[in-house]
């Protein structure tokens, strides 16, 4: 346990950015689901939408480092691939 001042807050805050973190991993594999959820279905417009919504969501969690930007790339990629397999 921490036991000085400076060692406490940094527990703090990384409890916080833990949280957080966690958080919005989560809400980007609910994201992710809902897309494969709409091209298992083979609905055109609800997978498109979704598509639309998680790509930004994606690029934002590679942008702060919450996973590797090679990591969101390759899941837009897939994803993309998908949504254009439902429209073809």
């Amino acid at each position: 346990m921490a036991t000085h001042k400076s060692a406490e807050k940094r527990d703090r805050q990384s409890k916080v950015r833990r949280e957080r973190n966690i958080a919005a991993k989560s809400a980007i594999k609910t994201k992710v689901k809902t897309v494969l959820a709409a091209v298992e279905g083979n609905n055109k417009e609800n997978s498109v939408n979704a598509l639309k919504a998680t790509v930004p969501a994606l690029a934002k969690a590679a942008a702060k480092g919450l996973i590797h930007k090679k990591n969101a790339s390759r899941k837009i990629s897939r994803l993309t691939k998908k949504v254009n397999a439902v429209q073809a």
